[in-house]
């Protein structure tokens, strides 16, 4: 299957969807609060802020919302995973709860916001499935489902959903909701100010250093994705990231639910307008050698709706905690004016709104029940013990590999292959293309110096230790890392 480069993917949103765009920065400025990051989170964040009276700009690399935001499946959901009968155990019930509460409040907190603006979104109630097609899961999904139920949210197994094919059973979390996130972010964008083309170099305490200029703020908000600045806060130990990867498609039956596989091979699924969302493929960033995402995608399209017609492909990335909470509030303690949102999962839209809300009440001095729940300096030993350790080795296994790994020359590339070769002494990252040009970066990625990984199915470069990503001529698609990969 031919492989998809990351600029040939589009989201069904970004397709149908243009935000304005708006000027770099023109120079030095001083502000209440400075927002690093255009996403969902970064300008939720900046609106809310800006409504309780804070001058605040929002400072974005490239587009707004050209991240992950205009990827995203856009579930706004308390759904995540088989996760609360594990929070249960190992965070204890009120811990939990508070969890649950978070996000359900999240959920409402969208409508609220999108009634006051009147904001055209196709935002839609409507309930959301965790599904299983292995009969021997049963039982979890069940006690899944109990658990829930148990911490206030409106769940119940059922063994209806309304799928194309049998399931061995499903919780049903009622009164989620889906929306379109860039019809939702557009008259939001309009009330606060961006300055796009604005990369973030460094920051020194209360001062942003970019390419564009110096902004000065009283408070700093990293709403980057991933956090950048590894010493203080020390993210890089304690987040990794996946890529998951989705299919648009029409003419296919509508779905009245939004859908996600506990499975490892499982399936993700939504319905918006009249295109089906159809996602999976998941894994950890730098580990898919195979490349057989996107095909093993169009598979089960044609199994399951065989009359479907792929309109638009696309993938994303996110980063994930070492206890699946995310990181919300103060970056270090040796810096409490600077703020963080992180962490969210796969689920960036209801942790989106609970960043802005729990930065918002942090910057204003008002008390919010969930902010030690987020805070990202805890550390709940079960929950947090195994996910450190497994981070820690990954990025131990990334940085010393190249020790022990005896790499290809160059001659032994074939056409579209990329592999790690050796070039007198040095070694880099090579990709041969179908022309028999070779492309040639560093094979040590810049943020902290892992080698890469050849990713066949979108043709990149990826880091296995923290996710940065790089394109086969070393530009910059996915950060931590803030500068191109060059020789």
């Amino acid at each position: 299957m031919k492989a998809i480069c990351s600029k040939e993917s589009a989201s069904i949103w970004s397709k149908t969807v243009q935000l304005p765009h708006t000027e770099p920065l023109p120079g030095a400025i001083t502000v209440e609060a400075a927002v690093i990051g255009g996403g969902m989170a970064g300008i939720l964040t900046a609106y809310l802020l800006k409504k309780q009276g804070i001058h605040v700009v929002v400072l974005e690399a490239d587009r707004t919302a050209g991240g992950q935001t205009k990827n995203t499946t856009a579930k706004i959901t308390s759904q995540h995973g088989i996760f609360y009968k594990s929070l249960l155990q190992k965070a204890g019930r009120k811990r939990a709860r508070l969890y649950a509460c978070a996000n359900e409040a999240a959920i409402n907190e969208y409508e609220k916001l999108i009634k006051e603006e009147n904001i055209e979104c196709h935002f839609k109630r409507l309930p959301s499935y965790l599904y299983s097609t292995d009969e021997t899961r049963r039982t979890e999904l069940m006690q899944e489902a109990q658990t829930a139920a148990s911490l206030g949210i409106p769940a119940y197994f059922t063994e209806r959903t309304g799928l194309p094919f049998q399931t061995a059973g499903a919780v049903c979390f009622e009164r989620q909701a889906q929306f379109h996130p860039l019809e939702f972010l557009k008259p939001l964008t309009e009330k606060i100010s961006i300055y796009e083309k604005t990369r973030v170099l460094k920051v020194k305490k209360h001062v942003i250093i970019t390419d564009r200029g110096n902004v000065t703020a009283k408070h700093i908000i990293f709403a980057s994705h991933y956090p950048f600045i590894n010493i203080p806060g020390l993210f890089f130990a304690r987040l990794h990231q996946d890529r998951s990867y989705c299919l648009g498609l029409s003419g296919t039956k509508r779905l009245d639910g939004m859908y996600y596989s506990i499975d490892k091979e499982g399936l993700s699924l939504r319905w918006s307008e009249d295109t089906l969302l159809l996602g999976g493929g998941s894994h950890r960033t730098g580990k898919n050698p195979s490349g057989r995402e996107y095909e093993a995608l169009k598979m089960a399209a044609k199994r399951y709706f065989p009359n479907s017609r792929i309109e638009a492909l696309w993938s994303a990335q996110d980063c994930i905690s070492h206890d699946g909470i995310p990181f919300i509030g103060a970056y270090s303690i040796f810096r409490p004016y600077w703020h963080v949102t992180t962490g969210f999962k796969k689920w960036g839209m209801t942790s989106s709104m609970l960043s802005a809300m729990l930065i918002r009440d942090r910057i204003c001095g008002l008390d919010n029940p969930y902010k030690d729940l987020f805070r990202p300096q805890r550390f709940l030993l079960r929950a947090s013990f195994k996910g450190l350790l497994a981070d820690i080795w990954e990025s131990t296994k990334g940085l010393a590999k190249g020790a022990f790994h005896l790499p290809l020359k160059a001659e032994g590339l074939s056409p579209d292959q990329g592999k790690i070769v050796r070039i007198g002494f040095r070694r880099y990252a090579c990709y041969k293309d179908q022309t028999g040009r070779l492309h040639k970066i560093s094979a040590r990625c810049p943020h902290m110096g892992c080698q890469l990984e050849w990713n066949p199915s979108e043709r990149s470069w990826d880091c296995p230790c923290h996710g940065s990503r790089f394109d086969s001529d070393g530009r910059l698609i996915d950060n931590p890392a803030q500068i191109q990969n060059r020789l």
